[in-house]
């Protein structure tokens, strides 16, 4: 096995539009300063610019505009959490009670979380669909009651509801809804307060309510997000909720965590017999 020494990185370079850096004098595997698209990070963005506006410049190679900074914020809280209730966040918690690595835990709720159920592989397909029809509701109709129709065999498998509702649903979830109307009044363009003047027609036509991967896709169409970098944002912004989740089950136990006792009923239960091996 060959150990290679390097003495300078003077002849090393990396293609990459995104960030650029200079080596300290006396370091050269270090850097003094950092620019991500031409703007000093820890010089200039680090004590002036906020988190939500230092991502969408990495994601976009520009200063955002207040408008879409705010946009984010909210739409971030809003996905901060799904909730216990929902598949990646309880992926995350059967990793923390199991007594797995947290990075373990955060690997789940990515995994189960990337699916086409409500997950980032949903949003990709309707931020892909915004970018094609825009706010032609014609084609949204279309597509929602045939969302198979240019389907071609890939890693994922066929539609089986319409993408950006919810096929368990009766009447929109109210906190789907709050999240609509606030990022109608909010988002720089024009897909999220469109698609919040067309939701009654919609969910009739589909027979189903929106979900927060329809409000989330409409949301980064307006923040110009292509499906790439939606389907990476909409995975990290639902990690939060994954991890507090995961850490409190590490620490309650298996002991306590839900299993959905009243549901489960066995045929030959052992605590209802007077003694063990009794075969009354």
């Amino acid at each position: 096995m060959a150990l290679l020494w390097v003495k300078s990185m003077s002849d090393f370079s990396l293609n990459t539009a995104i960030w650029q850096e200079d080596a300290e004098p006396d370091n050269p595997f270090v850097a003094a300063r950092c620019f991500a698209h031409g703007y000093d990070v820890y010089g200039e963005i680090l004590p002036h610019a906020s988190w939500f506006e230092y991502l969408l410049l990495l994601l976009q190679g520009e200063r955002p505009s207040p408008q879409a900074v705010k946009t984010l914020e909210r739409l971030a809280i809003a996905l901060a959490n799904p909730g216990p209730r929902e598949a990646s966040v309880r992926a995350a918690m059967n990793g923390g009670v199991g007594g797995s690595v947290h990075a373990s835990s955060l690997i789940a709720a990515l995994a189960v979380g990337a699916g086409q159920c409500g997950g980032a592989q949903e949003v990709s397909v309707l931020v892909d669909q915004w970018a094609k029809v825009g706010l032609n509701k014609a084609a949204w109709l279309a597509f929602f009651q045939a969302p198979n129709e240019d389907y071609s065999e890939d890693i994922w498998g066929p539609f089986e509801h319409a993408p950006g509702f919810d096929p368990n649903g009766v009447g929109c979830a109210t906190p789907v809804q709050q999240t609509l109307n606030l990022l109608a009044e909010l988002s720089p363009g024009m897909g999220v307060s469109w698609l919040q003047k067309q939701q009654q027609e919609f969910q009739k036509t589909v027979g189903a309510p929106l979900s927060f991967s329809a409000v989330a896709a409409a949301a980064f169409y307006d923040l110009a997000l292509d499906s790439r970098q939606s389907t990476m944002l909409f995975l990290m912004l639902r990690l939060p909720g994954a991890a507090v989740h995961a850490l409190e089950w590490e620490v309650n136990g298996w002991k306590k965590f839900p299993a959905y006792g009243s549901g489960i009923r066995l045929s030959n239960d052992p605590a209802s017999k007077t003694q063990w091996g009794d075969g009354t």
